[in-house]
């Protein structure tokens, strides 16, 4: 990507990024396109990270396992839907990803969780979610049944209008009590050690970038 292709790139995510500076803009930007490798700029071709990629990243990186959850951090980041995430998606997502506000975070989590999109958590999803995040522990009783009691016990603590499925009202209200709950249906979010280990490599001293 020439200069004034970058540069011009850089202003407008930044201006519309509140969570990182110029320089971080610039540094996510040349991550991405070490990531993608560089592909040539045919119009024809779909410049982005496809899924597997960026399941790896999620793995190598934030050191995340559950391939549910990251499948469905993949949808969150790709809004278009192409089945790609582009440079814009790319830092727009690691902007709530790394450094969203609570709200921003309760939202994107919440949409991680929602598996079909209809704008609950259904007692099913959460099913599922759990029964992927949870370790199987060896024991005489059906697993599945310990998963079930941990499904209506966290109803019962989060489903404020008792309805039998959360809304994001619900959840919402729950976390702003208590913020572990952010990630009560698996971890969809960096933990702080593999955030700022990120960053740190990422976001290098900007006395290297004279020309920024």
């Amino acid at each position: 990507m020439n200069r004034k292709k970058l540069q011009k790139l850089t202003d407008s995510l930044t201006k519309n990024c509140k969570h990182f500076s110029k320089f971080e803009v610039k540094c996510l930007i040349n991550l991405f396109y070490n990531l993608v490798g560089e592909v040539t700029e045919r119009q024809s071709v779909i410049i982005g990270l496809d899924r597997n990629a960026f399941r790896n990243i999620l793995h190598m990186t934030f050191g995340m396992t559950d391939d549910m959850i990251m499948d469905r951090v993949f949808r969150g980041f790709d809004k278009d839907n192409d089945g790609c995430i582009s440079v814009t998606e790319w830092v727009y997502g690691l902007s709530v990803f790394l450094r969203g506000t609570l709200e921003e975070k309760m939202k994107y989590c919440f949409e991680v969780f929602d598996l079909n999109g209809d704008s609950f958590i259904s007692k099913e999803e959460m099913f599922h979610m759990l029964k992927n995040s949870l370790l199987k522990q060896p024991s005489e009783e059906d697993p599945d049944e310990g998963i079930k009691d941990l499904v209506e016990i966290t109803l019962k603590k989060m489903d404020h209008d008792h309805d039998g499925k959360l809304s994001f009202a619900d959840y919402e209200q729950a976390v702003r009590e208590e913020t572990l709950l952010l990630e009560a249906f698996g971890p969809c979010l960096p933990d702080p050690k593999s955030q700022s280990e990120f960053e740190a490599q990422v976001f290098k001293d900007p006395n290297e970038f004279n020309e920024v």
